[in-house]
């Protein structure tokens, strides 16, 4: 009966793995969960099946069950996308850094566009050295209507990222400003790539690291979670 249950329960692991690119870790030192960002951001239209994709609305009440489950102790939040639905990106880096529980980010290979904001979301964040993140100003795809007030509700959407962006990190406005409006950098597009030491240089993440490194940091944070209580 004990052996029936722990294969319905490693069955359970790899499929949630499998489905929603998330696990759990446990251990002496805590319970964590583990969720992967990877590819686009999908957010209200579907991409392709043949497209890596993270899908928003089973994020969402992935991270509601990990605030509120009284088993886990912490979360960890693995980066490497190359952007995608802005609504959809910005409202999961909302969440995150609304949790209460401990979280660290780490940002591996990339994490551009949208995925900036996800990457600071985190109470800490780390980039490892050879990781990138594109910084770069709103774009939509598709029939844009040109009159004042499209231009009206870029400038809104730009403004909530950045916002942001900035009340999650240590970077200030006009460094950020400056990269995202910088021309001559990215073939025929405007904004800047920057990498591991540079990101960690300007303030928008926190240090630069790996693995070991998060997971040092989430368990130090989730010792000191429980030692206040």
């Amino acid at each position: 009966m004990e052996e029936k249950r722990e294969e319905a329960l490693t069955e359970q692991a790899i499929q949630s793995i499998t489905q929603l690119g998330s696990s759990q870790i446990q251990s002496g030192k805590g319970t964590i969960h583990v969720l992967t960002i990877v590819g686009q951001i999908e957010g209200h239209q579907m991409l392709p099946p043949d497209s890596k994709s993270t899908k928003y609305e089973h994020v969402m009440p992935l991270l509601a069950m990990v605030e509120e489950s009284e088993e886990i102790d912490g979360l960890l939040v693995l980066l490497n996308t190359v952007g995608g639905d802005i609504e959809a990106g910005l409202g999961i880096a909302e969440l995150i850094a609304s949790m209460s529980k401990p979280t660290v980010s780490l940002v591996l290979g990339g994490g551009h566009s949208i995925g900036v904001p996800l990457a600071v979301s985190a109470k800490r964040s780390f980039i490892a050295p050879s990781a990138a993140m594109t910084i770069h100003p709103v774009r939509l795809n598709g029939l844009v209507i040109g009159v004042p007030q499209t231009f009206y509700y870029f400038e809104r959407v730009q403004e909530r990222i950045l916002q942001f962006i900035t009340a999650n990190s240590a970077v200030k406005r006009e460094t950020f400003t400056r990269l995202m409006l910088r021309t001559g950098e990215l073939a025929s597009d405007v904004g800047s790539v920057i990498y591991g030491e540079e990101a960690v240089e300007i303030g928008l993440i926190d240090q630069i690291g790996g693995l070991s490194d998060a997971l040092d940091c989430l368990h130090s944070m989730i010792r000191e979670r429980k030692g206040g209580h």
